[in-house]
């Protein structure tokens, strides 16, 4: 599933919408019931409407009715000739990990950060995330 998860990533990538960064971004999300949500980063020229990759899948999957996640895949980097050709890591910011934090797990919720299906790293949301504040902390 892993190697799927990061195509998926790639393909997302495919389709960013970064002009004013070229920084191309793509996030492939999976469910509980293994369907993938595919997310790409957005830019705006008032910076402050962007919206990351991983959000974008986040959003898009709970708009759809999905509220419970394995794991994300992300892949981004410069924007190259290539579109599929990923230079370095691009670890989720702090919006998006809060985002993550919110539907998922700490201990169990995996991130998957890649260059390729051959080149990756997996974390937990708790190691990139840790002392987090989530729902659980409310009741």
């Amino acid at each position: 599933m892993t190697e799927a998860l990061i195509r998926a990533a790639l393909h997302a990538r495919s389709h960013s919408y970064a002009p004013y960064s070229g920084f191309l971004v793509g996030a492939a999300l999976l469910t509980n019931d293994h369907t993938i949500i595919e997310g790409c980063n957005i830019e705006n020229a008032s910076y402050g409407a962007c919206n990351c990759a991983e959000r974008t899948a986040f959003f898009k999957a709970v708009s759809e009715g999905y509220t419970d996640f394995e794991m994300i895949a992300i892949a981004g980097g410069p924007e190259t000739d290539d579109k599929h050709h990923v230079s370095e890591f691009a670890y989720p910011c702090g919006i998006c990990r809060q985002v993550m934090r919110e539907f998922c797990d700490p201990d169990s919720f995996r991130v998957i950060i890649a260059r390729s299906v051959e080149d990756y790293e997996v974390y937990t949301l708790a190691e990139l995330l840790p002392h987090s504040f989530g729902p659980d902390n409310l009741i």
